[in-house]
C-alpha cells in the first residue's frame, strides 16, 4: 500500500513552479509518483542482511520512490522500518509522510509538557498526525477544524477544537506557546497576536512571496516570536518513533478512504478537491498479507 498526499499531487502538478527544478522544466521526469510504502519484502540482495524476504516494511522518500505501483526496488540505506506485528499494511502506511513532517514541526521547538500548541488543521494528514504527537510529548493542544470534525479531532487528543468555518482561529482569546500551521493556509503576521512572547510559528508551506524561510532568518534576530521552517529532515528516525508508536497502541492514523491502484487518478481527484480527512491509501492487490 502507499498513500496519496499533499506532496503527490504537488509532484503530479508541479507546483508550486519551482518544483519543476526537479520534477523536470517541461516535463515529468518521473512518470510513477508516490513517497511512501508499507508492504512485503519479495527479494533481498546479496550485499543486504537488513531485511529478509517475508518481512513486513514501512519506508519513505520524499524525493520520490515510485511507490504507486504493485513493486518497488530500494536501497537498503534509505528509510525503512519493520511494521509492528499487529499493525496492518494500510495503518503502517498511513503513519508515515504525515508523521514525519507533523515531527519535524515538533522538533524545531523545545516542546515541554503543558505547553499550549495551536494547531490550524486538525483534520489533515500532517495535523491529524500533529496532535497525537503533541499529545504524547504532553503538549495541550486546541485545534481547528470543520464541526462535523470535532469528535475525531478531540479523539485525537485535542483538548479544545474551533470551527473554523465559524469562527477566524487567529482571533481566538488564548495565547499560545506555538502555533503550527499544519495546512499552510494562514500567515506569521496574521497568527502573531495569537502567540506569548516568544512564542514560535511553522507553516508547512512557503507562505506568500516565500515570506517563511526569510522569515525564519530575521525574526530570531529580534528576540521576540519568530518563524521557524521545518525543513524535514531524519525520515528514519520519524520512522523508528512511528515504529514504536504503532507497536504500544499510542499512535493511531486517521484514514478518511482506501482506492485500488487502477483507482489512482480518482483518488487524487479526491485529494486535490481539498475535502479528505486524515489519509487516502492506494491499495495494491497484492496488499492482502
Amino acid at each position: 500500500a502507499t498513500t496519496v498526499n499533499r506532496t503527490d499531487c504537488a509532484n503530479l502538478r508541479a507546483k508550486p513552479d519551482i518544483m519543476r527544478l526537479t520534477m523536470g522544466l517541461f516535463r515529468p521526469k518521473k512518470h510513477i509518483l508516490g513517497t511512501d510504502f508499507a508492504g512485503v519484502v519479495e527479494q533481498s540482495g546479496s550485499g543486504t542482511s537488513r531485511f529478509q524476504p517475508g518481512d513486513r516494511v514501512f519506508g519513505m522518500d520524499d524525493s520520490g520512490l515510485a511507490s504507486q505501483a504493485e513493486y518497488l526496488v530500494i536501497s537498503d540505506k534509505k528509510a525503512i522500518s519493520k511494521i509492528p506485528e499487529n499493525t496492518p499494511i494500510e495503518q503502517a502506511v498511513a503513519s508515515v509522510e504525515g508523521a514525519h513532517y507533523a515531527l519535524n514541526f515538533i522538533n524545531k521547538v523545545k516542546l515541554n509538557p503543558g505547553q499550549k500548541v495551536m494547531v490550524n488543521g486538525g483534520t489533515g494528514a500532517i495535523g491529524s498526525a500533529m496532535i497525537q504527537l503533541l499529545v504524547h510529548f504532553g503538549a495541550e493542544v486546541t485545534a481547528s477544524c470543520r464541526p462535523e470534525h470535532k469528535e475525531a479531532v478531540r479523539k485525537l487528543g485535542a483538548k479544545r477544537t474551533i470551527d473554523y468555518t465559524q469562527t477566524d482561529f487567529t482571533k481566538d482569546n488564548e495565547r499560545f506557546d506555538y502555533v503550527f500551521d499544519s495546512v499552510g493556509k494562514s500567515t506569521f503576521f496574521k497568527c502573531k497576536p495569537l502567540l506569548k512572547k516568544k512564542g514560535v510559528y511553522i507553516s508547512s508551506e512557503l507562505g506568500p512571496y516565500i515570506q517563511n524561510p526569510f522569515l525564519a532568518l530575521l525574526t530570531p534576530l529580534f528576540g521576540g516570536k519568530q518563524v521557524r521552517f521545518p525543513l524535514p529532515v531524519n525520515i528514519q528516525h520519524s520512522l523508528d518513533l512511528m515504529h514504536k508508536l504503532l507497536g504500544s497502541g499510542e499512535f493511531n492514523p486517521l484514514i478518511d478512504c482506501s482506492y485500488l491502484l487502477e483507482e489512482v487518478s480518482a483518488a487524487y481527484a479526491y485529494v486535490e478537491s481539498g475535502q479528505k480527512v486524515g489519509n487516502v491509501v492506494l491499495k495494491m492487490r497484492s496488499s492482502a498479507r
